[in-house]
């Protein structure tokens, strides 16, 4: 019986976090065993906000060499640069027929992309859902790993997917979003300000890429207050953070100890995030350990990315054409 097919991207912006590793890339190395998963460097995707170009090869091999360290293994799986299959951005172009103006405008990530950089509102953000739906359906994927703000790509990908069905004949598969059916984790801002991001609050972001003081630092400024002053009382969001960070990398125990703590007024923050510092520091440095050795073996990632990108191509060639059979691009 064959594998369900798995797709998934992360852009090339920015460096990856705790948010990353336990929203997405924690589950990847579950799925690596379950399925036939295609993992890919959202390097085109990362050009609607013009990278300099002398950035873009360091931040793909620093993504890939991340996700590596962080337990992706790629002789399991085809890990790849999106820009290394060139059916992709012809499969693009084919769906783009099929997408229109006023529901790709309706998008709130394209809205939101409006407002917040109203100089640079460039074709790519608007057909963003249309090259998104061209990374799955090349492998004619059915499961896709993404969070809540990613889930209606996923559905317009499926509407895509249908209106090709329907106008060229049946071929491509309903994708749907996809997480074990696990509520995804959303990891906290330190200043507990919504959640760690690639590019905003970077001081209260803990990076993989972060040395070990700098970890100490940015967890030690996390928000507190003067601690309960009745027992059992309800936790702050903040203070709630803070506990939700240790349940990700402290031992069970050390984190009923702390609650205990709290539920008896007689936690001292200070402890508590000494504590988790020194958790975060044990759990980050041998993911960035292993990233940097890998960022600096040039040959181990190129090879990497040219053994994926073949596992890709052989899939999405099959995929291109049929899809040019179905609708008539054909002459020889």
């Amino acid at each position: 019986m064959s594998k369900e097919i798995v797709v998934s991207g992360i852009r090339s912006t920015g460096n990856l976090h705790l948010g990353n590793y336990f929203g997405a890339m924690h589950n990847y190395v579950r799925m690596q065993d379950e399925f036939n998963c295609y993992f890919f460097v959202a390097d085109y995707h990362s050009l609607t906000t013009h990278p300099d170009p002398k950035d873009l090869r360091a931040n793909v091999y620093r993504v890939v060499a991340e996700n590596v360290a962080s337990g992706l293994n790629p002789d399991k799986v085809a890990l790849y640069a999106q820009s290394d299959v060139p059916e992709i951005p012809e499969l693009y172009l084919m769906l783009n027929m099929l997408a229109y103006k006023g529901e790709l405008e309706k998008v709130p990530t394209f809205k939101d992309k409006v407002r917040t950089q109203p100089d640079n509102v460039n074709a790519g953000l608007l057909t963003y859902p249309v090259l998104m739906a061209a990374d799955i359906l090349i492998h004619r994927g059915v499961k896709v790993p993404v969070g809540k703000d990613q889930e209606q790509h996923v559905e317009m990908a499926r509407n895509f997917a249908n209106r090709f069905n329907s106008r060229y004949g049946e071929f491509f598969p309903e994708p749907h979003a996809f997480n074990y059916n696990d509520k995804l984790v959303k990891v906290p801002s330190l200043d507990g300000a919504g959640k760690m991001s690639k590019s905003e609050n970077v001081n209260s972001t803990l990076y993989l890429a972060d040395d070990d003081d700098s970890i100490r630092k940015k967890v030690m400024k996390a928000k507190t207050d003067a601690g309960p002053t009745e027992h059992n009382s309800e936790m702050p969001d903040y203070i709630q953070n803070i506990f939700q960070l240790m349940h990700l990398v402290s031992n069970p125990a050390i984190v009923d100890t702390y609650r205990s703590a709290y539920n008896n007024c007689t936690i001292r923050y200070g402890d508590m995030k000494k504590q988790l510092a020194e958790d975060m520091v044990t759990f980050i440095r041998p993911i960035r350990e292993q990233a940097l050795d890998l960022q600096n073996n040039a040959e181990k990632i190129q090879r990497i990315l040219k053994e994926g990108a073949e596992k890709a191509r052989e899939s999405a060639s099959a995929t291109i054409a049929e899809a040019r059979r179905l609708i008539g691009i054909h002459y020889y």
